[in-house]
């Protein structure tokens, strides 16, 4: 349990370097274990997240040295892994599980897969269903839940899939069956998802296509050990957005923040709340990058269709939480996904703004939120909860800067999911 109180009347100042980017590790470690030769990772994500992907190549028998957030792998391609001698730990990665069924499913071995109680209860069927039809050879608990097993298997094909719904996990892991698989993979997508993996294989050596929405992968040659730098999380940097934007007197600058344009939604949706956001220091440079400066400023509510939610499916918490001080309405829409996060992510945003005093109703795919409401503390009786949700925790961290009173929370280290350091990053830009 924690004590959060609201922000000085000075407001938030400083330049603040988020973590880095939580998707890129573990792309970048997926992709240094199955190449040949060193891969070097810089501004690595040291998180519970990404630590469970490194755990199972280590498990794996991948060679990898970490020292705080540089990582080096010394990679040997994806016919050297050696049969893991315990069932592996996905923790509370969902990240690691989608992606490493279609990674390691044309492997000689079975291999046990098992994470923690929230990610146990997360659905997989979306990704097993066409990772079967590809030929793997997975089970999980009751057909769609882990634990499960990843089955020997020395034959995949590829197929033509067309994408139900927007996922990059689900992408991802047909990408990385496909770059093992006969003949090729197509994957078709209506709306775009995240690239990182694609621009990832391309940096490591590999050939992907990707025009009008289908992405087509065949089997690789020998990926090649890369040097990676990791941008910082635009996730992670959207938290402290939206505290400078609601927090009076505030300015913030944040650093080398990764801003793909698969990614970069959290940006639009903001200025379309009426934010001006200032890039400097773009650079293009594999994934683009760029530092943010943030200072106070009124923002109104706005309608964020299914459309929107590909790119800024990850900020939909901080920025329902922006929406709660905007003047007017904002309207959620076709965010079903969010229903089956670390948490329904619907429900126990919903749950724990309201708390505080937001006026915010919940719809089966999205929420309604009336604008411009005060919030008020919490008191013993009405805690904040993280549900074990890293993003909550942070959220209602930020909502206790604009607090008229003390806020308490349980659950806090949940926050050490992608953003260990949270706590103590916000406290340095409220000196």
């Amino acid at each position: 349990m924690i004590r959060l109180t609201p922000a000085p009347k000075r407001g938030l100042h400083g330049q603040l370097t988020v973590p880095g980017d939580k998707s890129i590790s573990h792309r970048a470690l997926m992709f240094g274990a199955i190449a040949q030769g060193v891969t070097e990772i810089e501004n690595f994500l040291d998180s519970d997240d990404v630590l469970h992907t490194m755990g199972v190549f280590r498990a794996l028998g991948v060679q990898i040295e970490q020292n705080g957030t540089r990582v080096r792998i010394q990679g040997q391609g994806l016919d050297h892994f050696q049969a893991p001698k315990a069932p592996l730990d996905m923790g509370n990665s969902g990240t690691s599980t989608r992606l490493l069924m279609g990674l390691l499913s044309q492997q000689p071995f079975d291999m046990t897969i098992f994470g923690d109680g929230s990610l146990s209860q997360r659905p997989m069927q979306r990704v097993l269903a066409p990772l079967a039809q590809m030929g793997a050879q997975i089970t999980l608990t009751d057909g769609d839940k882990l634990p499960g097993v990843i089955h020997a298997n020395h034959t995949l094909t590829g197929i033509t899939y067309e994408m139900p719904v927007a996922s990059a996990q689900v992408k991802s892991a047909l990408i990385l069956a496909g770059m093992q698989a006969t003949g090729q993979t197509k994957i078709i997508e209506k709306l775009p998802s995240r690239d990182h993996t694609e621009r990832m294989l391309r940096q490591f050596g590999g050939d992907i296509q990707s025009e009008n929405g289908v992405i087509t992968v065949s089997r690789q040659p020998a990926l090649v050990g890369q040097h990676v730098v990791v941008p910082a999380d635009i996730s992670s940097a959207a938290f402290f957005m939206v505290a400078a934007l609601m927090t009076p007197n505030s300015e913030l600058t944040l650093k080398n923040v990764g801003i793909n344009p698969t990614r970069d939604g959290v940006l639009r949706l903001l200025r379309r709340m009426g934010a001006d956001l200032q890039l400097s220091n773009i650079d293009d440079t594999n994934e683009p990058t760029a530092d943010i400066t943030v200072r106070t400023q009124p923002l109104h509510g706005i309608h964020i269709t299914a459309a929107d939610i590909p790119s800024a499916v990850d900020e939909i918490p901080i920025l329902a939480l922006a929406a709660t001080q905007a003047q007017g309405d904002t309207v959620i829409s076709g965010a079903a996904e969010l229903r089956v996060k670390e948490t329904d992510r619907i429900a126990t945003l919903v749950r724990e703004l309201t708390k505080l005093g937001a006026d915010i109703e919940a719809l089966p795919d999205g929420m309604i939120i009336h604008g411009g409401t005060p919030l008020h503390g919490s008191t013993d009786s009405t805690l904040l909860e993280t549900h074990g949700d890293h993003r909550i925790g942070m959220m209602n961290a930020v909502a206790a800067l604009i607090a008229h009173q003390e806020v308490v929370m349980t659950g806090e280290d949940a926050m050490s999911v992608s953003y260990p350091g949270f706590l103590a990053d916000l406290m340095q830009v409220m000196r």
